[in-house]
């Protein structure tokens, strides 16, 4: 058996739901075998038995790093350790596929992509929208309507629960906007292909839950070079309201298009997973008018046969991670990218923190 149709053994770093949906991804299809299976707390014996039983445990990432001697690690735990896991991964000659963000720093972001070079390994950020056809026909259609843009986005969590829990844990290291924001910035970055110049950003914090430096409600704007502009908003609580929670929507000279996901954009659902990556469905609106001010064509909707739900995107992603091993995939641009919408998120979080715009 060739070196390159030998199955990856993965070690499985952190148990929530990204983990989680990462570790049946090995599970479930060919190329991947988990060696072991890495929490701190309860989850990582919950995941085992979702998995079937019989992976090797692991309180001590370090020991499991040793013991399980992984092709591979895959990191879902929460951003304040993904940089030295990362870093320690790579040192040890480990490929990593790391959740997003790649780190709690821009700094940190640049050291473990310096890592990643130097050992000659694979690094894949969870870039989860990438591996959607339909934000992929989304970023496309936006592309025709000429320049600039205008890009509506947002996704507010009325979260509560274990989702809850989940929220406050996050912003212990980081703010909505930036753990959130990478995604849409970096969609935003894709429909323009310019240089974003300026961001300027709010934020309010609408519970003493959080630390007393963090806020769980920011909007971000974001100028580019070429004229365009784009929002995106994002806020975590109990307290947040479900009124057009989920914008998804560009707008240029030439028209509009607009995520419609009626069923993933119903009442008490903005806190569901698998609703944040829906489309469902594009409507696309032409701007073009006849001699009497009327338009010229009647909106289109597109409606996306091939809707993968969360954990095909997981699967998707994981496909992509051993297609860049196996062909050795140059993943500089990727890399880059992911350190630059971080770069952008920060440079938001900075306009929040002194209520001045951030030059970029």
């Amino acid at each position: 058996m060739s070196v390159n149709s030998h199955p990856l053994r993965v070690l499985v770093v952190g148990c929530g739901n990204m983990g989680a949906s990462h570790a049946i991804a090995y599970k479930t299809q060919e190329g991947f075998n988990i060696c072991g299976i890495v929490s701190t707390g309860n989850s990582k014996v919950v995941l085992n038995e979702r998995l079937g039983g019989g992976y090797p445990l692991f309180d001590d990432y370090a020991t499991a790093l040793i013991e399980t001697k992984p092709d591979a690690v895959c990191i879902s735990t929460y951003p304040d350790t993904h940089e030295s896991f990362a870093i320690m991964a790579l040192e040890q000659g480990c490929h990593v596929f790391i959740e997003k963000p790649i780190a709690d720093t821009v700094e940190g972001a640049k050291r473990v992509m310096a890592a990643a070079q130097k050992a000659d390994k694979k690094l894949v950020v969870g870039y989860i929208l990438r591996h959607h056809p339909s934000w992929a026909k989304f970023v496309e259609v936006a592309q025709e309507m000429g320049k600039p843009l205008v890009m509506r986005m947002n996704l507010n969590q009325q979260s509560h629960g274990t989702m809850w829990t989940v929220h406050r844990n996050l912003m212990k290291s980081l703010s909505p906007i930036v753990d959130c924001g990478v995604h849409y910035i970096d969609v935003m970055c894709q429909m323009t292909r310019s240089k974003p110049v300026q961001v300027n950003a709010i934020g309010a914090r609408l519970t003493n839950d959080i630390p007393a430096d963090n806020y769980n409600y920011g909007q971000l704007q974001i100028r580019f070079e070429d004229g365009s502009v784009g929002w995106y908003e994002a806020g975590w609580g109990p307290m947040m309201s479900e009124t057009a929670f989920f914008v998804k929507d560009v707008i240029g000279p030439e028209g509009c298009v607009s995520i419609v996901a009626k069923n993933a954009g119903a009442a008490g659902k903005s806190d569901n997973v698998d609703s944040h990556t829906k489309t469902e469905s594009l409507r696309v609106h032409r701007a073009a008018l006849d001699e009497n001010d009327q338009f010229v064509s009647t909106d289109t909707w597109i409606d996306m046969q091939d809707e993968p739900d969360h954990q095909e995107l997981c699967n998707r992603e994981q496909r992509y991670f051993l297609q860049a091993i196996r062909e050795d995939t140059d993943l500089t641009d990727h890399m880059q990218d992911a350190v630059s919408s971080l770069q952008i998120a920060f440079a938001c979080d900075e306009s929040v923190r002194t209520g001045q715009p951030v030059l970029l």
